[in-house]
């Protein structure tokens, strides 16, 4: 089994679970197809499937049959020590007797208070519907080979299509469609405590038709448990509150009730165990009903991009928990002061520089900034960041130890940062990500401005092979996580303004769930298909876009093809030219370090104005080219999405890459109002299909990349 950072290479504390295991085992289960026979099986894979066969041979009855037969014997509880699987560590032990433990050993003991809230609610989901819940369906359904061999092609078909949330995109999905009017007696699918309190919040904030709201068709979705990409969100910080405030209610709902399901689910087994006697222990550990656990405790995990964006999260997940089960916050204030108000911090840019972010001023919020930078930037704009959250059944505590946590709220560089550590430091580990079944990445585009890079590498983490045992029941966890099959079973939503190659490759090759419905064999994964309008109507200044189409063979030779075209092209106008004020524009770092280095060579008058450029240097740069010392600036997209500057004197306007961000490109053109002799040329191939079809519009962009000409120009 592969094995990402701070993971062990084997599973030897497995294998010695399995050896105090058969030590201290009570004789009777001893014998040759014993538990401990099933237990080897299960944790050699491969072995698993003929272990199961055997012992159904065996236990010809099944797991009610024997609560049933159970019933009238003599009752006492299992203690805890006596359904732990005997290790070398320490058991883990937990100061909150309600804790709806779930990678833990917990008490099998339910309370008295406990158990009275449970039946409460399963009686009135009961009244409400008989049918199995979406997650009971997703985490019990065993993978097929064919299905597991279909899913690690990772080559996906889109065969449906329906329209979205408004007329101008549409939903694109593998598999059958699944998307149907839902049943509100059933709840949506949610726990009803869950829905009931979301239903009072939406109807508190004015709502009037919850059935057909964004929410609940977006929760809708997420309750599927497919993969979700979402790229033509409006962000909250571009005039989309509303838009995003909505799919940020549903997948908090979504992750609650996962969540609340799982600890539920524990809860109801340990006090099954806790009314059987030892001679039934076998059949009923044996027995998939009790298989409930993962490797570790935490289920969710989400990555945002900033401080102000995770407090906005966390603190509308406070709100949406029931209120019986936020009696008590921990730690509320704190969070709030390290979150919701940015103190005076001083960048490190040797920080910033080795994970290849952009140090940014915190004081940031300028009446001559557009907008929407004052309203993202305009809070703690720190993106370095990871919390623990755990519920209870009466509290909600932040800052909680990792391990003992339901969900992780961090950033990429955040998380990063333990991973290093981790690989650096033999005695620290992540295992805390081999039981993550949902991944939240929220603001994808904001992210692809961090290094996206980051993101991939914490993809490749999830799901594996702990090296410790951290106190998990071994008896209790499922066979698909023994198994190493735990990828397919995680679900990722990355929701995203726009969509880039590296989301899109990131969906491609790391989302391969399979479909939750148990009696379908196909594979399901989302995706949002929509037409562009593009920004032109955006620019101010009267003049020719001139865009210029170079022609290559593979993605491969972009980068190469697009300098060699710059260089053999568009560089001797420049360079033989006396006319100065030319802006180069980029959007990747490395293309501004080739053109750096291209300048230098051939000896050209210039300044830099990239990300990482000091104070002192941008100043300089800035004056220069307004003063005309310099007679050409290169400028970079993260440069300018993170601090936006004012630079006067372009007159000609180079574009050697396409912005990510459509915002971007009318900012940059309209740099050029109130020059004289104004020009603008653009450079773009086959592959910039994405950036060109988000600026010109879809139809535009396509004509222009399937053309016999190579030169267009947009007035």
């Amino acid at each position: 089994m592969a094995t990402g950072v701070g993971v062990g290479v084997n599973g030897d504390w497995l294998n010695a679970v399995v050896a105090a295991r058969f030590v201290h085992w009570p004789a009777p289960y001893t014998c040759k197809d014993s538990v401990e026979k099933r237990l080897i099986g299960r944790i050699m894979p491969g072995s698993a499937d003929k272990s199961r066969k055997r012992m159904k041979k065996r236990h010809a009855r099944g797991a009610d049959d024997t609560l049933a037969s159970s019933g009238a014997k003599k009752r006492r509880n299992i203690s805890k020590v006596e359904l732990a699987v005997k290790s070398d560590e320490p058991e883990v032990q937990d100061s909150d007797s309600s804790d709806m433990s779930d990678a833990t050993i917990v008490d099998s003991t339910l309370s008295e208070s406990d158990q009275e809230h449970d039946d409460g609610e399963t009686n009135a989901n009961s009244a409400v519907s008989t049918s199995k819940s979406s997650f009971t369906l997703h985490v019990d359904h065993e993978l097929s080979k064919q299905e597991i061999d279909s899913l690690s092609t990772k080559k996906w078909k889109y065969k449906w299509e329906i329209p979205a949330f408004d007329e101008v995109y549409k939903w694109l999905g593998t598999g059958e469609s699944f998307l149907q009017d839902a049943d509100a007696s059933s709840a949506y699918g949610l726990k009803l405590r869950l829905y009931e309190h979301w239903l009072e919040v939406y109807k508190r904030r004015g709502g009037d038709d919850f059935h057909s709201s964004k929410e609940r068709l977006f929760f809708f979705l997420c309750n599927s448990y497919r993969d979700i990409l979402h790229h033509n969100k409006k962000a909250f910080y571009n005039k989309g509150m509303a838009e995003d405030s909505s799919f940020m209610d549903a997948y908090i709902m979504h992750t609650l009730n996962h969540v609340f399901r799982s600890g539920d689910l524990v809860k109801k087994n340990d006090a099954k165990l806790a009314k059987h006697e030892k001679n039934v222990r076998e059949e009923v550990l044996t027995s998939d009903a009790f298989l409930d656990h993962g490797f570790t405790r935490p289920k969710v995990l989400m990555l945002l991009p900033l401080k102000s964006i995770a407090h906005r999260v966390v603190k509308r997940l406070i709100q949406l928990t029931p209120t019986a089960n936020k009696v008590n916050v921990d730690h509320l204030d704190r969070f709030d002061s390290e979150f919701g108000i940015e103190a005076e911090e001083t960048v490190d840019r040797n920080e910033s520089l080795k994970y290849d972010h952009v140090p940014h001023s915190s004081k940031t919020k300028e009446l001559s900034k557009p907008q929407d930078f004052n309203v993202l930037f305009g809070g703690n704009n720190s993106d370095s960041f990871m919390v623990g959250v755990k519920f209870t059944r009466k509290s909600i505590k932040l800052y909680n130890d990792f391990y003992s946590s339901d969900l992780i709220v961090a950033s990429p560089l955040g998380l990063y940062k333990k991973l290093e550590l981790a690989e650096k430091d033999k005695q620290k580990d992540v295992d805390y990500l081999s039981s993550i079944e949902i991944l939240v990445i929220d603001h994808a585009d904001v992210i692809s401005m961090q290094n996206w890079s980051l993101v991939n590498e914490i993809a490749k983490c999830l799901n594996h092979l702990p090296s410790n045992q951290h106190g998990t029941n071994i008896m209790r966890i499922r066979k698909w996580y023994l198994d190493g099959q735990a990828q397919f079973y995680r679900q990722t939503i990355i929701l995203s303004s726009y969509l880039t190659p590296d989301i899109n490759a990131l969906f491609n090759h790391h989302c391969v769930n399979f479909e939750g419905k148990l009696n379908v064999s196909s594979l399901i994964q989302i995706k949002l298909s929509c037409q562009c309008k593009g920004v032109l109507p955006k620019i101010i200044p009267d003049l020719r876009q001139i865009y210029e189409r170079f022609d290559l063979d593979s993605i491969v030779e972009a980068d190469d093809a697009r300098f060699e075209y710059f260089k053999e092209k568009v560089f001797p106008k420049i360079k033989d030219s006396d006319q100065g004020g030319v802006m180069i524009f980029v959007a990747s770092y490395h293309d501004y370090l080739r053109l750096r280095r291209l300048l230098r060579t051939e000896d050209a008058s210039h300044c830099l104005l990239g990300e990482y450029a000091e104070q002192k240097d941008i100043s300089n740069s800035r004056r220069d080219f307004f003063e005309g010392k310099s007679r050409i600036i290169v400028y970079t997209e993260r440069a300018h999405f993170y601090h936006r500057y004012k630079i006067r004197g372009v007159q000609n306007l180079i574009i050697y890459s396409l912005p990510e961000r459509k915002e971007l490109y009318p900012e940059i053109v309209n740099k050029l109002k109130g020059s004289e002799n104004m020009t603008c040329t653009v450079l773009c191939s086959r592959f910039d299909l994405l950036q060109l079809e988000r600026i010109v519009g879809s139809a535009a962009a396509k004509r222009m990349l399937s053309s016999d000409k190579h030169v267009f120009v947009i007035c």
